[in-house]
């Protein structure tokens, strides 16, 4: 692990919750990051103006054997309006050191027998498969938003990401880090066939990083 040093008296300063008294002496830290878990789902679907979802998760820092506190921070979520929104929770060790986890909230009235789930092409093009799976009632996570061609190293690698249908005839994307930088998209429409059997389409153009803007037509096979 890489190591830090840290001057105790702004240990004292910046961080409230560590509790010892190093005086003015500087020590040597360790960086450890605590492990979030969750103790219930990390994908939620709620009903439009529906109650908040009761998110439950752990924390804990296996370097240090301490259990962190868990912060949601819930002020991104907005139950009044379709769409799907990404809940941050965080825990610091008792050195500031900070872990991550995000939560997908999907706000939609779509029923619970909604299901689009299956494999996409993107532009007729057999290599440009996006597989897609169901998570919630809603919501879906496809393995390649990009459509990018699997079987052409130099088209890049293939960007999971998570949408919610939020009426038969749009998606949204909302605003979600992926392995690829932070991802959002516009245009986003659904052309929804038989509830969600062979020809249903996705279409959206991406904003993000190394990915161009234009429409991505995907249809289901």
């Amino acid at each position: 692990m890489k190591k830090i040093i840290i001057l105790s008296l702004l240990l004292a300063v910046g961080f409230t919750s560590c509790k010892k008294n190093y005086g003015d002496s500087s020590v040597t830290v360790t960086v450890s990051y605590p492990t979030i878990t969750m103790t219930g789902a990390q994908y939620y679907s709620i009903a439009v103006n529906g109650p908040l979802p009761s998110i439950a998760a752990t924390a804990y820092d296996s370097f240090y054997n301490e259990n962190c506190a868990v912060i949601l921070d819930l002020s991104t979520l907005d139950n009044t309006t379709p769409g799907l929104y990404a809940v941050t929770a965080s825990a610091a060790n008792k050195y500031g050191f900070v872990g991550y986890k995000t939560v997908y909230v999907g706000v939609t009235n779509e029923p619970a027998s909604l299901d689009i789930s299956g494999v996409y092409i993107r532009n007729a093009t057999p290599g440009r498969v996006a597989n897609v799976t169901k998570l919630a009632t809603g919501m879906f996570m496809t393995d390649n938003v990009g459509g990018v061609d699997i079987t052409v190293p130099s088209t890049g690698a293939s960007v999971p990401a998570v949408f919610v249908v939020t009426s038969d005839s749009t998606i949204d994307f909302g605003s979600q880090l992926t392995n690829a930088g932070t991802l959002t998209a516009s245009s986003e429409s659904l052309l929804l066939v038989a509830g969600g059997g062979t020809g249903t389409t996705l279409a959206y153009a991406l904003s993000l990083s190394g990915f161009g803007t234009q429409v991505r037509t995907f249809i289901k096979q």
